[in-house]
């Protein structure tokens, strides 16, 4: 099987051949300020399986141990990669729909309430039709989910 994706400006895209490994989701502090997030999502693949097809990633070295790709000119978190291990993060590639994580980990800095966000209320019906309104009049400068 082969997926395709990349960053939200379209600078970077990559491929990857084969079958993924684990899904996981990170708690840890560090994840969590690599996304702007509560968490990271990311699935694992060997080094190996990856072809950058358009530009390359930036790496921070977020510790002695692991390095973070990212866009250099939008930002969007790409990889977690270490010696012997090498992820992507899963809302990175275009079709993420059925890359479910099977696992949790990092639980010492997980926000407690974040097993409370699928029973926030929603909107009210007339909050939503507003929201909707807005959105149509946005433009997207975001690279669309599939190679060009």
């Amino acid at each position: 099987m082969s997926r395709s994706g990349g960053c939200q400006c379209g600078a970077v895209r990559f491929r990857v051949e084969g079958d993924l490994g684990r899904a996981s989701i990170c708690h840890c502090r560090m994840c969590q300020k690599a996304f702007g997030a509560f968490y990271g999502p990311y699935v694992s693949m060997k080094p190996e399986q990856v072809t950058w097809t358009r530009g390359a990633r930036k790496l921070f070295a977020s510790s002695n141990l692991v390095s973070r790709g990212f866009c250099g000119d939008c930002g969007t978190q790409l990889t977690f990669e270490g010696a012997g291990f090498f992820d992507i993060a899963i809302g990175a590639f275009d079709d993420p729909t059925d890359i479910r994580p099977t696992i949790q980990i990092g639980l010492e800095a997980k926000l407690r309430w974040v097993d409370e966000l699928g029973s926030l209320r929603t909107q009210s019906p007339e909050a939503q039709a507003k929201i909707r309104a807005y959105q149509a009049q946005v433009v997207s400068h975001q690279h669309p989910d599939h190679d060009t």
